[in-house]
């Protein structure tokens, strides 16, 4: 099946799961990382188990801590 992950097209299996995802797509820092699908964030608890979809839109983002001097 085809989605989109970070404006890019690719194809994956049927039933491929978010952390199967982030695994193909060799992530950095996984533990840090936050999945949006849709434009919906996922739960981190949800990752094993939530199944991607045709179509389905995928952003992998970081939020960056920072702050004024």
């Amino acid at each position: 099946m085809t989605i989109t992950v970070a404006g890019s097209k690719k194809e994956i299996e049927n039933g491929t799961t978010i952390a199967q995802l982030i695994e193909l797509e060799n992530v950095e820092s996984p533990e840090y990382v936050t999945v949006s699908v849709n434009e919906e964030f996922a739960k981190r608890d949800e990752f094993e188990t939530l199944e991607l979809n045709e179509g389905d839109e995928v952003e992998f983002l970081y939020f960056m801590g920072g702050g004024q001097r």
